[in-house]
């Protein structure tokens, strides 16, 4: 009883912190999928929250999101991504490259995944931060200087994951305004479209 009282704590706690953030607007919602933004002080580029429920379990989640040879084929726009180092089964640090259209160059960025569950564990923790001076620049990439994601997921039934991802990032360079709010509701959408794809495989 103790440690489910703690839990919905929990629960309430985070989520008055990440509404106290944000105003958040909904911007997309089809297939169970919602997509959000919100304007975030001091930067240009709006912050994207996704939040769904998908078919699937913890075990095939995590093996996906870890899995850099096929990231390509889920996430929105990205390129064959690389592996630089893998620190444990869920945690690792890859290079990832996303295609922007033309004369755009592309954006790369080094990311430093984590997966953390907590001690039952009742949900999943997944973030994302930069972790740049591992890769040198790479000519004709303009490299993401800030990237932040953070995830909670949690399994109402034993099939079923709802999941709330949260993701800011400044994809440095000159982008005009009609490109970057095209990734605003498209590419999430189709990134966690993709993955309901791959979890039901």
């Amino acid at each position: 009883m103790l440690i489910r009282i703690l839990h919905i704590v929990f629960t309430s706690l985070l989520t008055v912190t990440c509404s106290a953030q944000y105003n958040w607007k909904l911007e997309k919602d089809q297939q169970g999928i919602k997509v959000y933004s919100s304007e975030i002080r001091q930067s240009s580029f709006k912050a994207i929250k996704v939040e769904c429920v998908l078919s699937g379990n913890y075990k095939k989640l995590i093996s996906i999101l870890t899995n850099v040879p096929e990231m390509h084929k889920w996430i929105y726009k990205a390129k064959p991504a690389r592996l630089i180092k893998q620190i444990s089964p869920q945690e690792i640090i890859y290079h990832t490259e996303t295609e922007t259209p033309w004369p755009l160059s592309n954006r790369d960025a080094v990311i430093h995944l984590k997966v953390n569950t907590d001690s039952l564990p009742k949900f999943l923790l997944i973030s994302g931060r930069n972790e740049n001076n591992l890769v040198a620049k790479i000519p004709g990439k303009v490299r993401v200087n800030n990237y932040k994601a953070d995830c909670r997921v949690t399994m109402p039934t034993a099939t079923t994951l709802q999941i709330h991802y949260i993701i800011e990032v400044d994809p440095g360079g000159d982008i005009p305004g009609w490109i970057s709010n095209s990734f605003i509701s498209k590419g999430p959408f189709e990134t966690f479209s993709n993955l309901a794809k791959k979890l039901k495989e």
